[in-house]
């Protein structure tokens, strides 16, 4: 195996996974940043299905696995995997705080129990920590580490490795979170597997996975515009203003909050802004009673991500 080092002011550090299958991680963390290099051989020209047998081998490799489970796509994945090759030395870990829309937690319960997943919710403490309330550029680090301050004990105990549901794509987003995940040892199956997003789509379709069409959901607190403190009042104003979108028949939408949570920028799909327009009396008066005082319409359509512009990064693609 060929092995490139990278440097990033001067800090080179490197890691890689050679376990079965022939798709492999080299990765990096230099400089703070978690980088990947995967060379174009075996899984990785071989399509979904192939990629799909080098998840479920790598996950064979380990004895026992605790999974980050979100209830979203990767992680349902991973876990919906995990527990087929693994038995019960798979358990699907969900953190539940504030920036948790109660719909995803229900709906992580009920994929874990319609799948034979071992399944457990642990409570975190994000908010109870000022540099995660602060809300700057590297809030997903603070998170990152408040649910691996969980999980690294019980993984102890176990002796299982933490899994997360990261992605290939996510490798070139703007993902503090990985460098905790980096420096607390876990893993990310699906990047050693070789899939992105579009192959998670995929493989969980194969597998019959109702997760495989499921809209991309992070945490309530990407929400929140940078510099604005992620306070539990804002968090659930943001899920009863999205929930009340949903209800009135916008299924893809986010609701961003500016101004110290007073205002509520939406976000839909192209495709919506008509409808959302013809309706716009019945959407304001909703977000307004979720506790915003003004209610306004991004005229661009969704993009998740849209929030790393402030900090000078770009966003991601729709289609994720």
């Amino acid at each position: 195996m060929t092995v490139t080092t990278l440097r990033d002011g001067g800090v080179t550090s490197r890691r890689a996974w050679t376990g079965p299958g022939d798709r492999r991680e080299l990765q990096w963390c230099t400089g703070g940043v978690a980088m990947s290099e995967v060379p174009s051989t075996g899984a990785a020209r071989g399509g979904v299905a192939a990629r799909l047998e080098a998840l479920r081998a790598r996950l064979r490799a380990e004895p026992k696995v605790l999974v980050a489970y979100s209830g979203g796509a990767d992680s349902a994945l991973v876990a919906a995997v995990a527990a087929a090759e693994l038995g019960d030395a798979a358990v699907a870990v969900t953190a539940v705080s504030a920036s948790l829309p109660a719909r995803e937690r229900r709906a992580a319960r009920e994929f874990a129990r319609a799948h034979g997943i071992t399944h457990v919710e642990v409570a975190t403490d994000e908010l109870d920590r000022p540099e995660y309330v602060a809300n700057s550029g590297d809030r997903c680090f603070h998170c990152k580490t408040a649910l691996l301050d969980v999980l690294v004990p019980l993984a102890g105990l176990s002796g299982a490795a933490i899994a997360l549901g990261t992605n290939v794509d996510d490798l070139g987003d703007h993902r503090p979170g990985r460098r905790a995940a980096t420096l607390r040892g876990a893993i990310a199956p699906l990047v050693d597997a070789g899939l992105t997003k579009a192959d998670v789509r995929e493989a969980s379709a194969l597998l019959g996975l109702e997760t495989a069409a499921k809209p991309a959901a992070a945490c309530l607190s990407s929400r929140v515009a940078y510099g604005d403190p992620v306070t539990a009042e804002v968090l659930a104003r943001i899920e009863a203003a999205e929930e009340a979108l949903r209800d009135m028949g916008f299924p893809t939408c986010r609701v961003r909050a500016h101004a110290d949570g007073t205002v509520a920028r939406l976000e839909v799909p192209a495709g919506d802004h008509d409808r959302v327009s013809a309706v716009r009396a019945e959407i304001d008066a909703a977000v307004r009673g979720a506790g915003f005082a003004f209610c306004a319409l991004d005229l661009q359509p969704f993009r998740s991500g849209r929030l790393n512009v402030l900090l000078g990064l770009p966003t991601v693609s729709p289609a994720s």
